[in-house]
């Protein structure tokens, strides 16, 4: 059956933007550019991240961090500056950027940005938690090494290649966070067993004309409890879980295929294009030969 969070991270269709080492000396601050997915890893020394409206999070050698959607946040030294201090990185040579004093460096991190080409990315990303530690993370270093040695690098398929490894990094990082405690969303609903169950067969069996009491029944849960449940873990009603992600799978086919409206409609659950069309306009603004038409297949000219 096939796993939700890695068909999530299919469809956000990740692509790597930029990628560097970073070193640091004394009291430093950067604030990255709120606009693109975040992630670091850090080689050497220590540093602390502080996102608005949270605790600060201090990460040591081997720690990951990754913030998936655009943010408010900060990375300093552990002697931090005052607030309002923003320490300008200075660029050493290509790829390799300072911050604070020109003493040997006591910090290095290798960091980067990634975009997300679906136009589902908002959607798909609430889904996920809004930010990602993992201590410890060696397997994840060596992705995030991996992945700079190859935005580096001019040789034959390196898009797809990144592309490749960025989708390995982020299934890495979020179930490494696949837990109960986490926030209300995929990884919380996915950590628990009957739930789990519901999930895999919506993204599984994305054809069939899902009910709640059908999804309840396989989950071996009353009606009420199920709808409670779900909502509770995975931070939406199901139906509306449900009509999210048949509404992401119908935009990609749309936008990534030649399949006519009456053949998506089938392949997302609906039994009528007519059914489908409706469902399709109100949820994404427009129609759904108006959307094919604007936005042509992926390699098209």
């Amino acid at each position: 059956m096939p796993d939700p969070l890695a068909q999530v991270i299919s469809l956000l269709r990740p692509s790597a933007s930029f990628s560097k080492l970073v070193t640091g000396s004394g009291c430093w601050a950067v604030r990255p550019p709120a606009t693109d997915p975040f992630y670091g890893a850090m080689l050497d020394g220590g540093c602390e991240l502080s996102i608005a409206g949270r605790e600060p999070l201090r990460l040591g050698e081997g720690d990951f961090m990754l913030v998936p959607a655009a943010s408010d946040f900060t990375v300093t030294s552990l002697g931090r500056p005052p607030e309002e201090v923003v320490t300008e990185p200075s660029e050493v040579s290509p790829g390799l950027f300072h911050l604070g004093a020109s003493d040997t460096p006591d910090v290095r991190m290798l960091v980067g940005h990634c975009a997300f080409g679906s136009p589902d990315a908002g959607l798909l990303v609430s889904l996920l938690p809004n930010i990602v530690v993992v201590r410890g993370a060696r397997r994840l270093t060596t992705l995030v090494e991996l992945l700079s040695e190859e935005a580096g690098a001019d040789r034959p398929g390196r898009d797809a290649v990144l592309s490749r490894l960025l989708e390995v990094l982020l299934i890495e990082a979020f179930r490494a966070t696949a837990e109960p405690t986490a926030a209300p969303g995929l990884l919380r609903g996915l950590a628990d067993k009957r739930l789990a169950v519901a999930l895999r067969l919506i993204h599984g069996e994305t054809t069939r004309p899902w009910a709640i009491g059908d999804l309840a029944r396989d989950c071996g849960l009353s009606r009420s409890t199920f709808c409670d449940r779900f909502r509770r873990e995975v931070g939406v009603a199901p139906m509306a879980y449900l009509l999210g992600w048949r509404m992401a799978i119908a935009r990609d086919l749309l936008r990534g295929t030649d399949l006519t409206v009456g053949e998506v409609s089938r392949r997302v659950g609906y039994g009528s294009a007519s059914a489908f069309s409706v469902a399709f306009t109100r949820h994404v603004g427009a129609p759904p030969t108006t959307y094919a038409r604007q936005h042509p297949q992926r390699g098209a000219a």
